[in-house]
């Protein structure tokens, strides 16, 4: 959607400096009576407002596409990264290395484990659902199996919940965090 306001913004622009030039074609040709540099800009407007919304849809497409692969249980699951300074934070430890961590089956429908560092929170009550993942009390990853209402930081959400529950099982599991290559 944002993609499409942004060509839609582009295609007036390019439009209104076409009509511009129209209008200043029929004026008089005596040079004394033309602004100087309107058409250039024009041009340079279009130009920054061309490249303004190139960046915005890098930064949304960067944003977008943040994956990371999280394995439990032998299997492999894609989840998307939510766009916030945990995540942020979350992915550049991956970065370095991928995050495993011990996790304990809580409640009959969550697996919480130890991360062993803190990461930035902006906590919210949330209701979450399968395939949540979220910071718990700053140092704590959390991934659910069913639904729970607390006040967390989302961290990401796993993509396709074909065997994710069968795959957490029970007991206590150990997971590992990567991002997507």
């Amino acid at each position: 959607m944002k993609k499409m306001l942004s060509v839609t913004f582009i295609i007036v622009c390019a439009f209104a400096a076409l009509l511009s030039g129209c209008a200043d074609s029929r004026r008089t040709e005596d040079p004394e009576s033309q602004s100087s540099g309107s058409d250039s800009d024009i041009v340079q407007e279009f130009r920054a407002a061309e490249d303004e919304g190139a960046e915005q849809n890098a930064k949304e497409e960067e944003t977008m596409d943040r994956k990371m692969i999280v394995e439990v249980g032998g299997k492999h699951f894609t989840a998307t990264l939510e766009d916030n300074k945990a995540a942020d934070t979350l992915a550049e430890m991956m970065q370095e290395d991928p995050v495993t961590i011990q996790m304990s089956d809580y409640g009959g429908f969550e697996k919480v484990g130890d991360l062993g560092t803190e990461l930035p929170t902006s906590n919210r009550q949330t209701t979450t659902r399968a395939g949540d993942i979220v910071l718990y009390q700053g140092n704590q990853i959390v991934i659910f199996y069913d639904s729970n209402s607390w006040s967390y930081t989302r961290l990401g959400r796993i993509d396709d919940l074909t065997g994710w529950e069968t795959a957490l099982g029970d007991g206590d599991v150990t997971v590992t965090f990567a991002l997507e290559e």
